[in-house]
């Protein structure tokens, strides 16, 4: 096999078409390291594990269906306990910091990252960086035990505190070389994430022996790579009631509407599967999928057939869909917040007070209309069971990963298996709705809405989003 290294990528061929696109090593810039035996060998919780450890070769595919003619194609380091550590339990100073929005499952992680440590490792050494990013250089941070996280999955929001922006690179590893810390646990979305990138090219610049661990978090469900990002579950869970909330409103009076707005600045994967789930949903609009008010098969048509049809109807929305409706004079396109995200109007209200223009004064129909945004409800809320037991997964396998030596990485599961992937591919662009595919099809034909889209918009999207092999993801 040959093996080239691109940026922080190493990529590794193989036969017939084999792409492994590797993590990074501290033995890549640090050669000559000592490793010792896993302590999981002597481990009572791992005695009934027929196999302790994952196998050097084993990578997981990021394409599971193909055809009997294709390319074994791109692959990830599959994550896992290794048989030899670069790290002795008792030099090991590792550090947690928790960054960006509020997120259910936050406090699982952190928890499940220091009793992975400590039960699994023997490292009894672990701090919690307060408030974000800024915490490495304010000197706030909190000693993190076994005992002292040992009910927090049952709290939602981090114990850690967290912030938005607060960058400073230099700071930041001057921080992690003054305090002796060797392995960094960066809980975080996109944003977060390409500042963890910065900050592992920083720490190999200067030949420090340190790992960095990535532990994906968005609500939005936009990582790409990855098969979902931890509470995604519980956000599409705890929208169900805030649907059901607008559907009993709406149906209980003369021509009811009920719109929610739910998380989604560019991606619509909430609006979407909260829409699947519900049933009681007869609208879903989304960033990537263009729609129009006035005119034939427009929105207010829409609404007008199903009230006639129904007496009432419930409207679904993300909150980055249709931006570029608002007026030139409400909208804030050059404003962002400290972490660089597009600062949005809220499009919820702007919608139903058009609605309510639109039937009322326009049409002379009378129109109760009911608007619920849950946002912050669902943000703080604590992780539902699916994420929690999804959250524990992550914690550990990023822990196997920096005891094992590697670094630059962030951990997710990839077609069910959870594997090590380069900082380069999570930060390369954001995952979002396929309107072309068939899980939207399988929404359109739930909510029996229309599709909003122009025949050029489907042209435009079949240009830009159907992969070469011609495979269908959805």
């Amino acid at each position: 096999m040959g093996s080239s290294e691109n940026l922080q990528m190493k990529i590794v061929n193989g036969d017939a078409g084999y792409v492994l696109q590797d993590v990074p090593h501290l033995t890549d810039y640090i050669p000559d390291l000592p490793t010792y035996p896993n302590p999981l060998q002597v481990n009572p919780a791992y005695s009934v594990v027929k196999q302790y450890f994952v196998n050097l070769d084993d990578t997981v595919a990021e394409k599971v269906v193909v055809h009997k003619t294709s390319p074994r194609g791109i692959h990830f380091r599959r994550a896992g306990p290794r048989q030899k550590v670069y790290f002795e339990s008792e030099e090991v100073h590792a550090c947690i910091v928790t960054c960006g929005g509020l997120c259910p499952g936050l406090n699982t992680v952190i928890r499940e990252i220091v009793c992975g440590l400590y039960h699994m490792y023997g490292v009894t050494r672990i701090l919690g960086i307060d408030g974000g990013y800024r915490g490495f250089y304010a000197r706030n941070t909190i000693t993190l035990t076994p005992k002292v996280v040992d009910d927090i999955h049952k709290r939602g929001g981090t114990i850690l505190g967290t912030s938005r922006g607060g960058h400073d690179t230099s700071k930041i590893v001057d921080s992690i070389q003054d305090r002796g810390i060797n392995q960094v646990y960066i809980i975080g979305g996109d944003g977060t994430q390409k500042g963890a990138a910065v900050i592992y090219e920083e720490i190999r610049r200067r030949g420090l022996k340190v790992a960095v661990a990535g532990i994906p978090k968005t609500i939005d469900n936009d990582i790409p790579v990855i098969d979902r990002s931890f509470g995604f579950d519980t956000a599409v869970e705890e929208a169900q009631r805030a649907i059901n909330a607008a559907h009993v409103e709406a149906g209980s009076i003369e021509n009811g509407i009920g719109v929610v707005k739910l998380m989604g600045r560019y991606s619509g994967f909430i609006a979407q599967y909260a829409t699947l789930a519900s049933r009681d949903v007869d609208c879903c609009l989304i960033p990537e999928s263009p729609f129009y008010l006035e005119g034939k098969n427009g929105l207010f048509e829409y609404i007008e057939k199903r009230l006639k049809e129904n007496g009432h109807m419930v409207i679904v929305m993300a909150e980055g869909a249709g931006q570029d409706l608002l007026s030139e004079s409400l909208q804030s396109m050059n404003l962002e917040d400290a972490s660089g995200n597009k600062l949005l109007q809220d499009v919820g209200l702007w919608i139903s007070q058009r609605i309510k223009d639109h039937f009322g004064r326009q049409r002379k129909m009378v129109i109760n209309l009911k608007y619920i945004d849950p946002t912050y409800m669902i943000r703080a809320i604590p992780g539902n069971a699916s994420d929690n037991v999804y959250c524990t997964l992550l914690a550990q396998s990023a822990v196997h990963g920096a005891m094992a030596g590697y670094t630059g990485f962030t951990v997710g599961p990839v077609n069910g298996r959870h594997a090590y992937i380069p900082f380069t591919r999570v930060n390369e662009k954001q995952n979002k709705v396929v309107i072309t595919d068939r899980m939207w099809a399988r929404l359109l034909a739930s909510t029996n809405q229309p599709s909003f889209l122009h025949p050029k918009h489907v042209t435009e999207v079949n240009e830009e989003e159907v992969p070469q092999t011609q495979l269908l993801d959805g």
